[in-house]
């Protein structure tokens, strides 16, 4: 019985049937996972890249935006506002989809005469070309809270917040 045992044992170990189908069973589910972790690291800097390129444009049509010119004019309107459609939207109006589902103008802050620093320092150091005494700055920041994390969430990877913010420096004409 022993003899018996250890032919079939020995035909056993040495049969390749069978061998790619376990190495497959053992390797799917864990590339599967990896994929899927490289398709959502994708999705969410693709977010963060269309959040930062709306946050870019609201800060540089706040920049521009002289609302002391249009107020002269007999016109009104909130600078900080329209930059907030702008960054969201990619209107004034914001009549279209978000560029990223989901965000809104709450989820945006824009900031008139943010700071201001001396275009020299007291060190004498040049720190901006002006032909001012002191440069300002206009900033938009905003905030975005991504859902999409799919299989990560197994794992307990779950809701993020990206952050991002742009300077820009405030134009007077």
């Amino acid at each position: 019985m022993f003899k018996m045992l250890s032919r079939y044992l020995s035909r056993f170990r040495h049969d390749q049937r069978g061998a790619v189908i376990v190495e497959m069973t053992l390797i799917t589910p864990l590339m599967l996972f990896l994929s899927a972790g490289v398709f959502e690291f994708g999705n969410l800097i693709h977010a963060k890249l269309l959040m930062e390129a709306g946050l870019t444009d609201g800060a540089r049509y706040a920049a521009r935006c002289n609302s002391k010119l249009y107020t002269d004019a007999g016109l009104t309107i909130d600078c900080a506002a329209v930059a907030k459609n702008i960054a969201v939207y990619g209107n004034p109006t914001g009549t279209t989809p978000a560029r990223v589902a989901g965000w809104t103008t709450s989820d945006v802050t824009v900031t008139l005469n943010n700071s201001c620093q001396d275009a020299v320092s007291s060190t004498g150091v040049t720190e901006y070309r002006s032909t001012t005494a002191q440069v300002c700055a206009v900033r938009a920041a905003g905030t975005y809270a991504y859902t999409g994390v799919g299989m990560l969430s197994i794992i307990g990877i779950g809701p993020l917040t990206l952050h991002g913010s742009h300077d820009e420096r405030l134009i007077r004409f």
